[in-house]
């Protein structure tokens, strides 16, 4: 051990003064006992270089366990070679010797005062340890001090007495050595690295531990890699070594059953590190010397379970987990458990343990994790490390948490719990179930690339036709996830053919197949054929999902009504659907509800629909749920909703902190999204230019994959471009949108309204004869669908285009119609052109009013954009609009009073965001604006704040 002794003046002082005494002609026996590796041998020889300066003889002897066979080896190594002990023998009667060394010690002392120093005196031979203790007794009457030094550490095997135990205190000087303070080790760092910044150093306090020993090995090992580089958390990045070596010696100092409880603790708390969620670092860095007690509870918890897991002794652990704890090997964690100092000394700990004897103690601590009732998820982070094992009870521990992971939105917590779970022995029809699990979680996950391989390989196992339809649909979701729909549509005729027998399988592959064609125009062209053919020939060949598919198909193509289509639909929904198959109808169903403005009524089908999904499978119907949510939201001009979830489904931030432009964002890999599309709305209409921009510079649409989502974005676009003043620009992406639905044969308006944005654009640009055609166009279409939002809508943009008392009458029929639909939005845009055409016909009085009335109500939805619209076209008629409620009920959303109501109901934001649909984050958004807007701190304040203003 190199570097100056820190922390230890009080040992020098005791050392020093007995020193004096001897010289002075009276003896003294001192005892220096501390932990391996604080400092004993040091200071032993810091003790003999002072004695030797101040003229005492200095008798030497360092004891070792290959000689404790051999009687007096360690006084005689101390008194030097004596001819009379050259042939002792084990075994004889040693008093008559210990008296010679006695008389020879004697001899010495009467030359000059000495200083017998015995190292290690608990590894001495059982002769001399008794010679020793006499000379404790009779030192006092000579010149002559004895320092020994006693390791004294808390071992979970209980070793020998200590050498005085059987002495009166007053015989002997007794001292112990204390682990390094935090301090004394950081001086010690800095002496070695003057210019280390403070983290860096408090890491090298942290993984020496208070340990001198091990604090001067990492401190050699760090010189070849000296500060900014990083404390290093594994030892592999040592060199040459000195650190695990000394921690390994430390370990071989304590015992095997001490050593394996070390291990095996370094074991629990590795896999718990390595598989919980992302923390706070475990081991605070404090700049003052933490407390070194640790909570009772926690600590009894952990020994109990080293214990079990271990067979040892359940109080001598305990024991050992307090006195580590104060050496400073150990630190409490936020919750009180106790944990290596650093994980660099937990790597120590483990380096060298055999790989098969650390998964046999990880697999030991998962079943005492398991006997204890520990949670499922932390009794299958153990079964990680460890290796297969063939028990019955393993499997379902990590199917259990494979199940709790997902459920609580942790889907790389299940794909490693999935994974293991894969390397038990398993039989084929399980293992296909679960390979289908994985990979449709692999998909899902940032690992999207394994997801296909996992389901290919699950498609190729024996397994009951059910659970090859599931997996077939998995992996055509993934294929046309990935822009490869005809692939995917091959998997499934491929799994059609094998499914003789099972008619109602069929349908449901066949319904899949016409689902996912929808992202190839050429595919669902073929599809829709077929699903028209068989259904006018053979209707039960397509069942209730296939016609219904249908009924959405003829709404898109401008050729149903939305009476009409609701009800076929929900006569079909009454009819018994094979549970496969009914997601299906389910999501055909709300989002033709949703079009028809019946938006409670496809709120309840999707609720429906994700409660029959399982969230670790994917299916074609889990984001076509989804997306009819955010079209739903969409519908009701829920903005605030639109950008938390679409920042949930798209994961990544949506809304940026900054309002300003900055460079653009990495390009998004693949197209954009339904969530992308409400996203670039939401901010547009929200005010947030800057943002919807930077989201629209996301991706590049010439390369992106021919798909619905696409046509949606580019409407969304054109949005943006028009609000910026780009009519041209605009122009263009509503009229590719346009050529792009027509070629799908989606004419309707009830999916994308490109023609009335089109003619604002051409009314924009001085072509009023084509904006007419174009919003005449929608008329014809909105008609024959007949909803109040499409009909409104479109009026609304021909009344603009006409102008006169013609254009007023049509704006009038429009905000008529547009108060009976939930679409606030378009009801707002409707009063908007209203109040216009009034104020061109000098009609100034109503078109304040109606200017008004829509600057009011964009101000309740947090619609900016048409709120600042009204606002100029109120000034620029000579008016000032009154003031509208910033605060209060009044200004709650439609979202944000249906969530403050529940979170006042004394629901919690998991159990609302499970009710609702939504996403955890936009239920606290909510609440948060609801707070912000009722002028309270606390849910505890809900009930009265909405009571109160009712």
């Amino acid at each position: 051990m190199t570097g100056p002794l820190r922390e230890r003046e009080e040992a020098h002082a005791l050392l020093a003064a007995e020193a004096e005494r001897a010289r002075a002609g009276g003896g003294r026996f001192v005892l220096l006992r501390g932990a391996t590796g604080t400092g004993r041998s040091a200071m032993l020889e810091a003790a003999a270089a002072h004695a030797a300066g101040r003229g005492l003889r200095v008798l030497r002897a360092r004891c070792s366990p290959e000689d404790t066979a051999v009687p007096f080896a360690a006084v005689l190594h101390l008194l030097g070679p004596v001819p009379e002990f050259a042939d002792l023998t084990p075994g004889l009667d040693d008093r008559g010797s210990a008296a010679r060394l006695w008389r020879l010690l004697r001899s010495y002392a009467a030359r000059s005062p000495v200083l017998v120093a015995v190292d290690d005196v608990h590894l001495a031979d059982e002769a001399s340890r008794r010679w020793l203790v006499e000379a404790a007794r009779r030192v006092d009457r000579l010149p002559v001090l004895v320092v020994a030094t006693e390791r004294s550490q808390y071992d979970i095997d209980p070793r020998p007495a200590g050498l005085t135990h059987a002495l009166s205190p007053s015989l002997v000087r007794t001292h112990t050595l204390a682990p390094l303070t935090d301090t004394a080790a950081g001086a010690l760092v800095r002496a070695a690295f003057p210019t280390a910044p403070d983290d860096w150093t408090a890491d090298c306090v942290h993984a020496g531990a208070g340990n001198p020993l091990l604090l001067h090995a990492l401190l050699d090992d760090l010189h070849g890699t000296p500060p900014p580089s990083p404390v290093p958390d594994t030892c592999a990045a040592l060199y040459p070594g000195a650190y695990p070596a000394a921690v390994s010696w430390w370990l071989d100092t304590t015992g095997p059953t001490t050593a394996e409880t070390a291990r095996t603790l370094a074991a629990l708390e590795q896999a718990d590190d390595a598989h919980s969620r992302p923390r706070p670092h475990p081991h605070p860095r404090p700049r003052t010397p933490p407390s070194r007690t640790v909570a009772p509870a926690p600590l009894a918890t952990t020994a109990a379970l080293l214990a079990d897991a271990t067979g040892a002794d359940p109080a001598r652990v305990a024991g050992w987990l307090t006195a580590m704890t104060r050496l400073g090997m150990l630190r409490a964690d936020a919750e009180g458990r106790p944990r290596y100092a650093h994980p660099l000394l937990r790597d120590a700990v483990l380096s060298g343990w055999p790989g098969a004897r650390r998964r046999a103690a990880q697999l030991a601590v998962a079943e005492a994790m398991l006997r204890r009732g520990d949670r499922v998820d932390a009794v299958a982070r153990q079964l990680l490390g460890s290796g297969p094992a063939g028990l019955p009870w393993v499997l379902r521990v990590l199917r259990d948490a494979v199940a709790v992971a997902v459920h609580q939105g942790r889907p790389d917590d299940a794909v490693v719990y999935l994974r293991r779970a894969l390397a038990e022995p398993l039989p084929d029809d399980l293992r296909q179930r679960l390979l289908t699990e994985l990979g449709s979680l692999e998909y899902a996950s940032a690992d999207a690339p394994a997801g296909l391989p996992r389901l290919a390989e699950a498609l190729d196992l024996p397994a009951e036709p059910r659970d090859r339809v599931r997996t077939a649909l998995a992996l055509g979701t993934a294929l046309a996830g990935r822009g490869e729909v005809r692939a995917a549509v091959e998997v499934l005729r491929a799994t059609e053919a094998g499914l003789t027998g099972h008619p109602e399988l069929v349908r449901t592959v066949r319904t899949a197949s016409a689902l996912l064609s929808d992202q190839d125009q050429t595919v669902r062209r073929e599809a829709y054929r077929w699903l028209t053919d068989t259904a006018r020939r053979s209707p039960e060949l397509v069942g209730a999902t296939g016609q219904a598919l249908l009924v959405r198909y003829a709404a898109t193509a401008g050729a149903s009504s939305a009476k009409a289509a609701m009800a076929r639909l929900r006569t079909l929904l009454t009819e018994p659907a094979e549970p496969l198959a009914e997601p299906f109808l389910l999501g055909t169903a709300a989002a033709v509800a949703q079009w028809a403005d019946e938006l409670d009524e496809a709120e309840g089908l999707v609720e429906r629909g994700l409660a029959g999904q399982r969230p670790s499978l994917l299916h074609p119907m889990q984001r076509a749920l989804r997306d009819v949510l955010l079209d739903i939201a969409a519908a009701r001009g829920d903005y605030t909703r639109l950008l938390a979830e679409t920042e949930t489904e798209t994961g990544a931030e949506t809304v940026p902190d900054t309002d300003t432009d900055t460079d653009a964002e990495t390009p998004a890999a693949g197209g954009p999204t339904n969530a992308d599309a409400h996203a670039l709305l939401a901010l547009v209409e929200t005010g947030r230019a800057a943002q919807a921009r930077r989201l629209a510079a996301r991706f590049d649409l010439r390369g992106a994959p021919d798909s619905w989502e696409l046509n949606r974005f580019l409407y969304a676009r054109g949005i943006l471009r028009l609000s910026d003043g780009d009519t041209t620009g605009a122009l263009h992406d509503f009229l590719e949108c346009g050529r792009r639905q027509s070629a799908r044969a989606v004419l309707s308006p009830v999916v994308t309204p490109w023609r009335s944005a089109a003619a604002r654009c051409r009314l924009a640009l001085g072509s009023p004869r084509e904006a007419i055609a174009l919003a005449e166009e929608e008329l014809r279409l909105a008609r024959v669908w007949d909803t109040p939002r499409t009909i409104g809508r479109a009026l609304r943009v021909l009344a603009r285009a006409t102008g006169g008392r013609r254009g007023l009458e049509l704006a009038e029929e429009s905000v008529a119609l547009l108060r009976d639909s939930p679409a606030d939005a378009e009801l707002i845009a409707a009063l908007l052109t209203r109040g216009r055409l009034l104020s061109t016909g000098g009609d100034r009085s109503r078109a304040r009013d109606s200017l008004r009335e829509a600057a009011e109500r964009a101000e309740r939805l947090g619609a900016v954009r048409l709120r600042s619209r009204a606002e100029e076209a109120l000034r620029a008629g000579g008016a000032r609009r009154t003031s509208t409620a910033h605060t209060g009920t009044a200004s709650l959303t439609g979202s944000e009073r249906r969530i403050a109501e529940l979170a006042a109901s004394g629901r919690t934001n998991t159990e609302i965001a499970d009710l609702l649909h939504i996403a955890r984050r936009t239920v606290e958004t909510h609440l948060t604006s609801a707070y912000r807007k009722l002028g309270i701190r606390r849910r505890g304040e809900l009930g009265e704040a909405l009571k109160g203003e009712a």
